[in-house]
């Protein structure tokens, strides 16, 4: 499908786009036409075909989360008695919000890779399930967080404060958040028009990044917005981690470093590491972008990266190195692997 303007950017002499390929090596600051074309014709370019290197990660990891996530979403709600444990629903509503990012992003890096164009409606309403299902992850990491707090310091009160009904409650509230926050960010991206028509065809995540940052200040409010709630949600998972760290460092826990809480307390920090720093380096990479500090070519570079690799690889390590931790979780894979090799064959019939 092509859009009203598309077709004359594509019709644009190739003497123009090498008059301008040291506009585009030196600055970001560019309308609009002339940035995309730039963008598009780079892509295409001997040296832009390394960019579908970028695919390889989605895939590999979409593999590798579409073998591990479901099997545990499996074993979460088939027993009844893991399911009514808030920790557990927590983390099977995590493993979820993960595996339905890993599968729409790879979807739409594997269609830009292939230069096929999506409809303007079908390119909106997959960037917001992207970034409903993001959000939906993030929120629950901290979720999971105050839910390690709250057990911990108030062991006897925990089943009272978290029962399931009002688990099942903050669920809801969290993909309402994870709907509400980006639906705003869209709804200011859609009446200020700062949505433009050829990135939409193009649908490529790390290009729609540079082209809406280029825009006007309501784009960069809302940039700094998502800056705040990004800082404020790793305030409150820093100040629970410490509390929980001098409130229970005279108990013994932390005495061996092997011990399964340091263990479990390292595993912690590493997936929620994973979890923000994407998004701190490509809100640094976006202001600096904005900010004509680097080149543009760099800032597309580093938001391949970031988004390709950085935002999917947490997907993977988190049924992994969290899920598979606890113990309930485990033996019940085992269980279950351990039925289908000891399954007896059916006795063969006696010769007649």
């Amino acid at each position: 499908m092509d859009f009203p303007g598309c077709a004359s950017v594509r019709r644009a002499n190739r003497s123009a786009i090498r008059l301008r390929e040291m506009e585009f090596n030196r600055s970001s600051n560019l309308d609009d036409t002339t940035l995309l074309l730039l963008l598009e014709e780079w892509s295409l370019t001997p040296s832009g075909t390394n960019t579908k290197m970028f695919l390889i990660s989605p895939v590999v990891c979409l593999v590798a989360g579409v073998l591990i996530i479901p099997t545990i979403l499996f074993v979460i709600f088939s027993r009844f008695k893991i399911r009514q444990e808030t920790r557990y629903m927590l983390l099977g509503n995590a493993l979820l919000s993960d595996l339905i990012y890993l599968l729409f992003y790879t979807l739409s890096a594997a269609l830009n890779a292939a230069h096929l164009h999506l409809p303007k409606e079908a390119c909106v309403l997959l960037l917001f399930l992207l970034a409903v299902a993001y959000c939906g992850g993030l929120f629950t990491a901290v979720a999971i967080v105050l839910d390690t707090y709250i057990a911990v310091l108030f062991p006897l009160r925990y089943a009272a404060i978290l029962p399931p009904s009002r688990t099942k409650r903050v669920l809801v509230l969290l993909w309402m958040c994870s709907a509400a926050f980006p639906g705003i960010f869209f709804l200011v991206l859609w009446t200020t028009h700062s949505f433009v028509p050829c990135a939409l065809e193009m649908c490529s995540v790390p290009v729609i990044l540079i082209l809406t940052l280029n825009k006007t200040d309501a784009v960069k409010l809302c940039f700094w917005l998502s800056t705040t709630v990004i800082i404020l949600c790793l305030s409150v998972i820093f100040c629970c981690y410490a509390i929980l760290y001098f409130k229970t460092k005279h108990s013994g826990i932390w005495e061996s470093i092997c011990s399964r809480a340091s263990v479990t307390f390292v595993m912690h920090n590493t997936v929620l590491f994973f979890y923000f720093f994407p998004l701190l380096a490509l809100f640094v990479e976006s202001f600096l972008g904005i900010n004509v500090f680097i080149r543009l070519q760099t800032g597309i570079l580093v938001s391949l990266t970031v988004c390709n690799v950085l935002m999917i690889l947490p997907k993977v390590l988190f049924p992994f190195l969290y899920g598979l931790r606890y113990r309930e979780i485990s033996a019940s894979l085992k269980s279950i692997v351990r039925r289908k090799q000891l399954h007896p064959l059916s006795p063969a019939p006696p010769p007649s």
